[in-house]
């Protein structure tokens, strides 16, 4: 045991920069895949957290205030309901903020979808002016208990006694309005009533809400809301983090064994004479095993714990959402065993591709098999002779024969150091798409800015003079947006009509054409897969009790509401429901215009009664995967520079044979130096190119997949610049030519009693 530690001992100061180039590896792998573990926690346990809290309903329904929903309790696998509650549509506002809300008579706090308060009190009687706000739109509207807010247009006082968490569809500005609970007397004029409902079964949601519809009527339903759009909805952009994080996690680890097994391989064989004198004083197969296992289990054991201590002790003050989800994350069940099972993970893996490196270090014999004489590379081919022939350079020519001779091996070489930089140019895709989202919005399916909610009594035609009086607005896009019933009567999508037939609304299509002639509309790709149906054909949906028949001859790129968007004219609607009105406007603003000061110019010109909001861009979101994406990079990059050293000590070991050779044919040191230099950097560019060949395909293939599962659809990958790639091939080569240049010029300028030592 002695002689093995001195011997790992020596062997640590030998590769000191190998040893810390591991450690280093191993903790941003394991960091990688620590965040991804609190991500996805993050993303899916507060709104779990608040469901169960709340005793939650599944379904939500809100109906005309005629229907009779008491029937629903009644239904074969409705456990109990929440309501029915009186509901009105209106807008609030406070400290010059303004949001669309849906006002819920609530007489007592309820058993089924109770919401947690999170500061202040339940409504009562003694306030019965009073609110609890949803805690979301709370944060829109920068409201604490014991703030008035307004009714724009009336003389309304309503004062927030309380803020609490809902499972329900979260507040989003200009699409879904928040929730306000307040007592009955506060609600005079109710417009509907909404019921929920909660499942025995859960999985039987879609057959619930289908007999829901058919007890009430399809008419009396105005829109439906389920627990997996909830869900869905609250995971949002931190799951699509995780995913990044896991992926490129797993990736990195993948790429850290294969580089260790490599490293291995290559001391293995520049060792051979070293391994058999540890065979011939006594050491035992397995003990040269658990000499590298051991070894480079306590580099990976090292680096990991190091990771894991780290993201314990510094995770949570990581700024932003990561820091953010790390804090929840440590608070929830499974924490920590995620926080030893996933760093014993990786070091397990890194052990497993060790051991069967070390394993052929075991089978080395105790007397040294003499090396053939031939040259390592073996004879010139015919065209490297030719070369030769017509003054082409011999380092050039000697090392591509020396890069590529040995195909199995050079092959290994090449497919190893790929592997890190495949997926850099995956890392710096997704990178270059979430710039096209800021850069170009009008190019994934957000052609205008601003968006701008009139109050009724406003006219149409005096609503898009003021707006596009402004200057700084070059287009208004009549418009309106209504919750429509599919097919089967399941779910509810957004049915939008926007432009007309003189003005068309700009979509962004990325399959088929534009809606043009009478009954054509252009769908997301969340509603594709919703409905099951493609480009070109026909679908039915009921708005109200009246049916609306579509034809799709086009997909649009559809940010908004998961993609279950179904998008028309607004005169087509018109054709159906002549006395319809539009009740938003999309706003397509110049070039350099100032959203923020456009929509403040616009809100003081309608005097209270224009509800302007910026368009919300889901690359706002992602803003976190920017540091995740330059994180992950740097780790890919430490990893290909370990695999690029193994790459470079194998090269410069196997010349050591053919040194004596290539200065007997009059070569000069500096010519040596230049061949070993040509081959390591061939080798790099080999690489390059590989991963450029494989890495743009997956890229769009990965963003794509990701963009079909989120219903936004695919066509928003975009690949990074041919002139970023030739940066980062450009970067690699000569990185792999300036690390090997000092090696290389040792090995060239050895004493000849060295050489032949080195030979025999």
């Amino acid at each position: 045991m002695r002689a093995t530690l001195r011997w790992a001992h020596s062997d640590l100061r030998t590769h000191r920069g190998e040893a810390l180039f591991l450690v280093l590896a191993t903790a941003g792998i394991v960091a990688s895949l620590l965040l991804a573990t609190a991500l996805f926690g993050y993303a899916t346990n507060p709104w779990q957290r608040v469901f169960t809290q709340s005793h939650g309903a599944h379904v939500w329904l809100h109906t005309d205030a005629a229907a009779d929903t008491g029937r629903l309790a009644a239904l074969d696998g409705v456990d109990s309901v929440a309501g029915p509650y009186p509901t009105a549509s209106t807008t609030v506002s406070s400290r010059g903020s303004r949001a669309a809300v849906e006002l819920r008579a609530t007489p007592e706090r309820p058993s089924v979808g109770r919401p947690p308060l999170v500061s202040g009190h339940w409504l009562n009687a003694s306030a019965p002016n009073g609110v609890v706000l949803e805690s979301r739109l709370a944060r829109a509207l920068l409201a604490e208990p014991g703030d008035t807010l307004t009714v724009p247009g009336t003389a309304r006082e309503l004062t927030v006694v309380g803020l609490a968490d809902s499972a329900e569809p979260r507040y989003r500005p200009g699409e879904q309005p928040g929730l306000v609970w307040a007592l009955p007397s506060a609600v005079p004029d109710p417009g509907g009533q909404v019921i929920g409902l909660r499942l025995t079964d859960p999985g039987d949601t879609s057959y619930i809400v289908q007999r829901a519809v058919t007890v009430l009527g399809s008419g009396a339903i105005g829109e439906v809301s389920t627990w997996q759009q909830a869900r869905a909805e609250a995971q949002g952009d931190n799951r699509l983090l995780g995913q990044v994080l896991g992926l490129f996690g797993l990736g990195a680890l993948v790429a850290a064994g294969l580089a260790v097994h490599g490293a291995i391989g290559t001391r293995i064989r520049g060792h051979l004479r070293d391994l058999s004198v540890l065979k011939a004083i006594g050491f035992t197969p397995g003990q040269v095993v658990r000499i590298f296992l051991l070894q480079h289990l306590a580099y990976a054991l090292l680096g990991a714990v190091a990771a894991a201590s780290l993201a314990e002790a510094l995770g949570s003050r990581i700024p932003g959402r990561l820091g953010d989800a790390v804090g929840v994350w440590q608070g929830l069940p499974g924490h920590t065993v995620a926080l030893l099972v996933v760093p014993a993970g990786a070091v397990l893996f890194i052990g497993a591709t060790t051991g069967l490196a070390a394993w052929r270090a075991g089978r080395v014999p105790p007397v040294p098999v003499p090396r053939p004489a031939a040259t390592s590379g073996g004879q010139l081919s015919g065209v490297a002779r030719r070369a030769l022939g017509v003054r082409v350079p011999p380092a050039l020519v000697l090392g591509w024969h020396k890069a590529f001779t040995r195909r199995p091996r050079s092959l290994a070489t090449v497919a190893r150091l790929a592997l890190p930089l495949l997926l850099i140019v995956v890392a710096m895709s997704a990178w270059t798409t979430i710039d096209r989202f800021h850069s170009e919005p009008e190019r994934i399916g957000l052609p205008t800015t601003l968006s701008v909610r009139a109050d009724t009594g406003r006219g149409e035609e005096q609503t898009r003079t003021l707006l596009e009086r402004d200057p700084e607005v070059a287009a208004a896009y009549p418009g309106v947006e209504t919750a429509a019933l599919v097919p089967g009567q399941t779910a509810t999508i957004a049915l939008r009509g926007l432009g007309t037939d003189r003005a068309p609304y700009p979509y962004t299509l990325a399959e088929g054409r534009p809606a043009r002639g009478a009954d054509e509309a252009v769908a997301g790709q969340g509603l594709l897969d919703l409905l099951d149906v493609r480009v070109g054909d026909w679908v039915r949906m009921t708005v109200g009790d009246q049916p609306q028949i579509l034809h799709i001859v086009g997909r649009s790129i559809e940010p908004e509401n998961a993609g279950r968007v179904i998008s028309t004219s607004l005169d087509t609607l018109r054709a159906n429901d002549p006395g319809l009105g539009p009740t938003l406007y999309e706003l397509r603003l110049e070039p350099g215009a100032d959203p923020r000061e456009v929509a403040d110019r616009l809100a003081t010109a309608g005097r209270g009664h224009l509800d302007v909001h910026t368009v919300t861009n889901p690359a706002d979101g992602l803003s976190p995967l920017r540091a995740v994406v330059a994180g992950l990079i740097a780790v890919l990059a430490l990893i290909g520079l370990i695999e690029l050293l193994t790459a470079i000590g194998g090269t410069v070991r196997e010349s050591e044979r053919d040194l004596l050779a290539l200065k007997a044919i009059g070569l000069s040191p500096r010519q040596i130096t230049a061949i070993t230099v040509t081959a390591t950097g061939l080798t790099a560019l080999a690489a390059v190119l590989a991963a450029t060949a494989l890495g743009l395909p997956l890229a769009h293939w990965l963003i794509d997949a990701q963009g079909r599962s989120s219903g936004i659809g695919a066509g928003i990958a975009q690949g990074p610049s041919a002139v970023l790639m030739l940066l980062l091939g450009a970067a690699a080569v000569l990185c792999a030519a300036a690390l090997a240049a000092v090696p290389a010029a040792r090995a060239a300028r050895r004493r000849l009693a060295d050489t032949l030592s080195a030979v025999a």
